[in-house]
Parts: C-alpha cells; sequence; structure tokens
C-alpha cells in the first residue's frame, strides 16, 4: 500500500517528466531492420522440404483442431478475422487433413416407390457401391428383356404351354360336342363362326326348316319348336360360360406357367447383383426393392412376347418400365479416399439443399425421381462444408432454410417453388434424409457480433469461434515461417525465389503494415500480391533470384499507380492554392498532421489550424462541429481539450474565454482526436499571444490530464509531411513531434532516416503535452500542481495565457457583459 508521502514523490515525478525537454529520436529508432544472415539461408529454393505452418495463428489453429474433432451435434465452427489471413486456405489445409482420418461417407440413392410413385424412396449404400449398383441395373435393363423374350419362346416353354393349350382345347371340344348332341336331340344343326354359334332348325326328314314351313306346321308344333329354340339358346349360353371360364383358366395357367419359366431367371439376376455389392451389409430395403422390381415384371410379362403387337409401342413401353428399376445416385463417394470436402462459393438455395429438375416432352412438363439432384449438404454429409456469411446474407429464404436445418439436421429436397415448376402434372416429395454435417462459416468480426445480437438461435450451432488475427508478435521463429511461406508461394507460381536479403525486406514491409516495429502483419495476401509484383520485375530484367531492388521498384510502381491524389495535393500546397508554412513563426496557428484513406492508398499530409480568443463566456467553439463537418471522435477530442485546458485554470474559474478553433481549407469533413494536441497548441498560443515553429508539425491525442495518446497512421503523416519540406527545401530546423508510445510503430522510409542522420529532419516524441508546448515556443510552460492553485510564473506559457485570461476577465466585468448563448446552426438531422 502506498502513503502520502509516495503519493508525493511520484507526483513530483510526474511534475519532472511535464518538464522534461523533448528530444529527437535517433536514427536507429525509425525503423526496425532485419539482417539477412540471421535468417539462416541464401535463398527460398533451400525451404521446400520444409512444411508451411499457422503463421502468428496458435490459437486459431488450436480452436480449429478443436472443432474439426468434435462429434458432438451445434459445435460448427465460425472463423472470423481480416480477408486476406488466410482464413479459407488455413482451413481448407485442415479440413483435407481431419477428412483423410475419417471413412467415406455412404452414397445416397433415390429408388422409384413403387406404392407411391411421388415419393421416391432414399437409400444409403456403403462408398463405391452405389456406383457398382447403378451399373449392374443399367446392364440389367439392357440383357434382361431379350433373356425374358427368350426364355418365353424357348422349347421347355412351347412344350408346356402346348400342353396346357392341348388339355384347355379338349375342355373346350368336349363342350361343344356336348352342345351340338342336345342341338341334335332338338333336331337343330350348329357350326361355330368366330365368337358366335349359328343355328338350323330342321323338320322331321332332316332337311332345314324353313320359315314358309314353319308357318304351314300346327300351332301345337310351333309351341314345341319354339320351347327347343329358347332351350337351346340356353345351352348356348352355358356353353360360352364355360368357355370364357376355360378360357381364362387357360391364360390364368399360362401366366403361372410364365411367371415360373421366368422367376428363376429374376432370381438369378438379381441374386448375382448382390453378390457383386460385396461390402454390402444386409439392406432390408433393397431387398424390399427387389421384390418389388420382380413383382412388377412379373406382372408385366406379356409385354415380351413378340407377335401381333405393334414392336415400337412395345419397346417404348418397356423402357418405361424399366426406367422404374434404375436408381438415381444422388451422391456417389466412390473416389474419395475419407470424408468429403466441400468449398461451396455459390451458395444459392439448390446449391446447398438440392433440387428437383423438369422437362418438357410433348409440350408438357414431366419429372420423376431420376430428376432429383443433391446440394453442398448432401454431398458433405459425413465431411465438412464451408460457407461465407456474406453469401449467405444476401438471401434472405436461404437464411432461414439452413436455420431450420441446422434445427432439425434433416435435408428435405423440395419443389424449385417457381411458377412454372406449379403447373408439373405432378409433384415430388423425396423421402428425407438425417445430415451430419460439419460447418464451417467464414465472416468478419463485425458479422460475428452482428448476428450473435440478430440471430443468436442461429449462433447457439456454432459453439467454436476461431479468430484469425490480424498481427502477431514477431521472432526469429515467425520470421522463418514466413520464409518458408515465401518459398513455398515461388514454387505454386513457378517464380523465381527470393534471396535473404529480398525475404529480410519482405518481413520488413509486413512490419510497416500494422505500424509496429514488434509485430508483424498477419494479412499473408498483402505479402504474396508484392511477391508477385517483384518476381514479374526479376523476370523482366532476366535475374535468377528476386533481390531487394525489385521489391523497392514494385513498392514503388505500385505507389506511382496510386499515389496521384497525393502528388496533386503536395502540387497545391507547394504552389500556394493551399495555405501551409513550413518555416517561421506565427501565433494561434499550427501544422497538423493527418492521414487520408482511400481505400487502394493512404498517405499523410499536413493541414494549417489556426485559432482565436476574444473576452467573452462562450468556451471554445469548434467551427467543423457548428457546420456538420467533424465526426463524432473529433468533438470528443475537443470536449477532452476544452476541459483539460479548464482545469489548467482552476483557479480563475469561471473562465472569461470566447475562441474558436478550425482547420484550415478542409471541406471534407474531419474525423478523429489525433489532432486534439495540436488544437491545444494553436488555442494556447493564442490565448499567451506566443508564437509556434511552423517547421515543426503536430499529431497526437490528448486525455484529460493531459497526457498524450498514440495516433494511427504514423508513418504514413511522417512521410507525408516530410515530402512536403523536401519539396520546398529541407532547412534542419523541420520536423514533427509525435506521442512517445508511437516509437514503436515507427517503420519510416529510407530517405526520411538519411534526412535524420545529416540533421535534416527531426522527430520529437512527447509523453505529456506540456513537453511539447516547450520546444514549440522555446519557453518553459511553467505547469507545476502548486502553480495550478497559486497562478503561473509570468514568464511562462502559461502564465502569459493566465495574463490574457485575467484582461479577458476584467474586460468583461467592465463592461457586464451578460454571458450570450452562442446559437448553433441547425445540424443536417436537424434540417
Amino acid at each position: 500500500m502506498s502513503t502520502i508521502a509516495d503519493r508525493r514523490n511520484l507526483t513530483a515525478a510526474t511534475v519532472i517528466n511535464r518538464n522534461m525537454l523533448t528530444k529527437p529520436l535517433d536514427s536507429s529508432h525509425l525503423r526496425i531492420t532485419i539482417d539477412p544472415a540471421s535468417l539462416g539461408f541464401s535463398d527460398t529454393s533451400e525451404l521446400l522440404q520444409q512444411p508451411l505452418s499457422w503463421i502468428g495463428q496458435e490459437r486459431a489453429e488450436a480452436a480449429v483442431r478443436f472443432g474439426l474433432g468434435m462429434m458432438q451435434p451445434d459445435y460448427h465452427l465460425f472463423v472470423l478475422g481480416e480477408a486476406g489471413s488466410g482464413r479459407s486456405s488455413l482451413l481448407q489445409q485442415a479440413m483435407t487433413a481431419a477428412a483423410a482420418d475419417r471413412p467415406a461417407p455412404p452414397d445416397l440413392c433415390y429408388l422409384y416407390n413403387f406404392i407411391t410413385p411421388e415419393k421416391p424412396l432414399a437409400l444409403h449404400l456403403p462408398a463405391g457401391q452405389g456406383r457398382l449398383l447403378r451399373q449392374a441395373l443399367l446392364q440389367l435393363a439392357k440383357s434382361l428383356p431379350s433373356e425374358i423374350t427368350q426364355c418365353l419362346s424357348g422349347q421347355d416353354f412351347k412344350i408346356k404351354s402346348d400342353r396346357l393349350e392341348k388339355k384347355f382345347r379338349t375342355e373346350t371340344s368336349q363342350a361343344y360336342k356336348k352342345l351340338d348332341k342336345f342341338a341334335e336331340s332338338l333336331h337343330v344343326t350348329i357350326h361355330r363362326e368366330d365368337e358366335q354359334i349359328l343355328f338350323t332348325l330342321l323338320d322331321e326328314k332332316g332337311e332345314i326348316l324353313t320359315a314358309e314351313n314353319l308357318l304351314k306346321l300346327p300351332k301345337a308344333r310351333r309351341v314345341e319348336i319354339e320351347q327347343a329354340e329358347q332351350a337351346l339358346r340356353e345351352a348356348i349360353a352355358v356353353y360360352f360360360e364355360a368357355f370364357q371360364r376355360v378360357e381364362k383358366e387357360k391364360d390364368a395357367a399360362l401366366a403361372a406357367l410364365q411367371r415360373r419359366i421366368v422367376q428363376p431367371l429374376l432370381n438369378l439376376a438379381l441374386q448375382k447383383i448382390l453378390a457383386e455389392l460385396q461390402k454390402l451389409v444386409h439392406e432390408e430395403r433393397l431387398n424390399t426393392f427387389f421384390e418389388q422390381v420382380k413383382a412388377d415384371i412379373l406382372d408385366n410379362l406379356a409385354l415380351f412376347e413378340t407377335g401381333d403387337i405393334d414392336e415400337e409401342k412395345r419397346q417404348t413401353e418397356l423402357e418405361r418400365i424399366f426406367s422404374r428399376y434404375q436408381i438415381n445416385l444422388v451422391v456417389d463417394n466412390a473416389d474419395l479416399p475419407g470424408a468429403p470436402v466441400i468449398i461451396e462459393d455459390n451458395p444459392s438455395v439448390y446449391a446447398l439443399f438440392g433440387s428437383i429438375d423438369y422437362q418438357f416432352e410433348n409440350g408438357k412438363l414431366k419429372t420423376d425421381f431420376m430428376r432429383i439432384r443433391a446440394g453442398s449438404l448432401l454431398k458433405a454429409h459425413g465431411g465438412f462444408l464451408m460457407l461465407h456469411v456474406d453469401d449467405l446474407l444476401t438471401d434472405g429464404s436461404l437464411w432461414v432454410k439452413l436455420r431450420r436445418f441446422l434445427r432439425s439436421k434433416r435435408l428435405q429436397i423440395e419443389e424449385p417453388g417457381s411458377a412454372w415448376a406449379s403447373n408439373a402434372p405432378v409433384f415430388l416429395e423425396p423421402e428425407a434424409v438425417d445430415v451430419n454435417v460439419k460447418i464451417i462459416l467464414v465472416g468478419s468480426r463485425e458479422e460475428y457480433y452482428d448476428l450473435q445480437e440478430i440471430d443468436p438461435e442461429f449462433m447457439r450451432r456454432f459453439r467454436v469461434k476461431v479468430d484469425f488475427a490480424g498481427s502477431f508478435i514477431a521472432s526469429m521463429e515467425t520470421y522463418h515461417a514466413s520464409a518458408v511461406f515465401v518459398a513455398h508461394a515461388c514454387d505454386a507460381a513457378k517464380l523465381p525465389h527470393f534471396s535473404a536479403a529480398a525475404v529480410a525486406r519482405l518481413l520488413e514491409e509486413s512490419h510497416r503494415e500494422v505500424e509496429d516495429q514488434k509485430r508483424q502483419s498477419a494479412i499473408f495476401a498483402r505479402t504474396e500480391m508484392l511477391l508477385l509484383e517483384s518476381a514479374a520485375l526479376c523476370h523482366a530484367r532476366h535475374g535468377r533470384c528476386v533481390e531487394v531492388a525489385d521489391i523497392s521498384a514494385a513498392l514503388q510502381a505500385r505507389n506511382l499507380r496510386h499515389n496521384y491524389p497525393d502528388l496533386r495535393l503536395q502540387e497545391a500546397i507547394v504552389e500556394g492554392e493551399i495555405a501551409i508554412a513550413l518555416q517561421g513563426e506565427a501565433a494561434g496557428q499550427l501544422n497538423a498532421l493527418t492521414q487520408i484513406d482511400l481505400g487502394d492508398h493512404s498517405f499523410g499530409t499536413a493541414v494549417r489550424l489556426t485559432a482565436r480568443t476574444f473576452a467573452g463566456e462562450d468556451g471554445v467553439l469548434n467551427i467543423a462541429r457548428e457546420v456538420d463537418m467533424s465526426g463524432p471522435i473529433h468533438d470528443k477530442g475537443m470536449l477532452i481539450l476544452q476541459n483539460y485546458l479548464t482545469g489548467l485554470f482552476t483557479h480563475l474559474a469561471p473562465l472569461a474565454l470566447s475562441a474558436s478553433i478550425v482547420f484550415e481549407q478542409e471541406y471534407t469533413g474531419i474525423e478523429g482526436d489525433s489532432a486534439s494536441c495540436a488544437e491545444f497548441y494553436a488555442l494556447l498560443s493564442a490565448l499567451a499571444e506566443l508564437p509556434l515553429k511552423q517547421s515543426i508539425a503536430v499529431t497526437g491525442a490528448l486525455n484529460q490530464y493531459g497526457e498524450v495518446l498514440p495516433v494511427g497512421g504514423i508513418n504514413d503523416k511522417i512521410e507525408g509531411y516530410f515530402k512536403l519540406c523536401e519539396k520546398t527545401g529541407l532547412t534542419g530546423e523541420q520536423g514533427v513531434l509525435i506521442p512517445y508510445q508511437n516509437r514503436q510503430h515507427l517503420m519510416l522510409d529510407q530517405k526520411v532516416i538519411a534526412a535524420v542522420e545529416k540533421g535534416l529532419f527531426a522527430i520529437y516524441t512527447m509523453e505529456h503535452v506540456m513537453q511539447g508546448l516547450e520546444l514549440l515556443t522555446g519557453l518553459p510552460s511553467g505547469s507545476s500542481e502548486s502553480a495550478q492553485i497559486n497562478g503561473y510564473s509570468s514568464d511562462t506559457i502559461l502564465g502569459h495565457a493566465q495574463k490574457t485570461l485575467l484582461i479577458f476577465r476584467r474586460a468583461c466585468q467592465s463592461t457586464q457583459h451578460p454571458r450570450t448563448e452562442h446559437r448553433r446552426l441547425p445540424s443536417r438531422a436537424d434540417r
């Protein structure tokens, strides 16, 4: 526990730090330099035998291994990080490695449903067996019709069928003889013509009884003849009933004979197919399907008989019948060495969940079970499927279907749902199947946390978070791993290899990308881009290895392609269109450093910052905010500045101060708090009426205690200001003032370092805002804890400001100046 004396000592030390003069940085602090000899190779071709690693992504690698190995449901992976960090390629490698240790999942087929044709049945078979079964059934469809036809026209069937025919002919002949005998007893002759029996009446002499003679007969005789005729008609009807019964029995017997003759052939053919599927365990659904195939063929044996039937029509009908006996192999895993790895780059509803095709035939829309198509989810069953979040979010219906699938873990291939499909005469409803797939979802950090809030149910299915870092701590191990990456990239693209010095330069550029001497960029896509461009220049000069000069030339060429806005702005400043003073002194005026980021190119420049102070009670007016040209972070920085300024002069509170501050000739808007220090210096300079050095540009954020905070884009800012000074001529007085905490972020261009070494340019750092104030004015700040209570010495900067504030107070009191409420202009939102 600290004592009061300890706290006093700490306060004294703080005061000493505030009043410590800032010194320029030595050139050795301006950039990290990597010694090529420390890398341990002459060029990257020596590293090809070494494996690629997850450079700087150990946490992500551990999460991936855990997630891919977790077999429980709802442990899908959400991979988040910046594009270009190797998320997709590294995950694909990990999935491939994990898949190799898993067995190939079963094939998936759809079968014709003989009971409900519109609901095809799903059948899982061991990997590779689906292809064998499909080929066997195709061969069956080619050979079986001719075999059955041959069997039905064979000698054995002919003998047995002739025997049956003879038996039934005998029965019908006996029935006819019986009818003929009965007719003879009635003095009637009969004979058959086609499917009818004609009879003729006879007289006692056995001659034909004509109608004329019939009328001459006595009435009693005519009645007898009519009764005989009626009896004969009844006997003929009985005969035809018996004949039809015999014909039916004959047809049934012949059909039974056909089935007995053909069934052994069918049994043998289907048993042969089962014998070929050696890995197939007992599959009840397949056995049932084969039984239904046999029954269907036996029920349609008439189609196999050649005769008076139209041959073309018979063949068409046979093809229709045998199409039922095929299988639709929607997922074929025969060639997989392990579990499937699917990368879906176009995840539409059809691509993910499958579809049912339709086609026009004779002006009608038709489909059947053979037109069912599997999607990526079915193909990835038993393995891994990678998707990108932004692809899914573009289609609301796709997102809803995916949520339902993750909840049920069952997949139902549905009709397309379009207008033309709704007019189809047949609707298919394939049997839903269980799907076990590990989904790897790739997205940004923003998408991850947005989904956590918007759709928590969906995110509960993704319990493994794989967070790819944007940068990592540099070490000799990471340098070596990065060199191995360069070696493999060169080999994959058939590029010349990189010398050790060139690799060292690439590594330095990796530090520059993240603006940190201790960290490397994890966005290897940028490294690969520079690698390709450097190799192209090496190839153009017919070099054997890529050297440092090639990398420098590639960087210069890239900069030249993108830096027109930068050059145009520099020209405007040099030509005086934009007022920037690079030498001399001025009160209430200072050059602030800013970074302009255009997306494809970022650069730094200087902006003139001016401040005015006068008697009043309105406080500090931020002109940019008044016209809606400043962002919330900049406004926050201004409020912090105002509170810190008020705190410096609490012994004079309330302050009689009105002030305004603005970035001159700035028309596009301001955001960020990195100009807080410069704004403070300009404001205090105007208040104290003390000039500031215009040759030193300033960047740095400020907290309420005057401590200087680090800022971004530090290298662009310094180099941008250096280029301006270089164009107008380096005098040795020019430099920049930056936060002390930004020292480790310096990765400056060699031109800047050379100028620093020659004393033509300086880079100063500050831990507290008062240190910079003394550098810019050449006077002591006068800051101390006691002075904030009792007042500042008159020969210090704060003493001059204090004097002005007292003058302002007396001016306000003497005129009894009422506080005027400042009326802020309406914002865009208000308007």
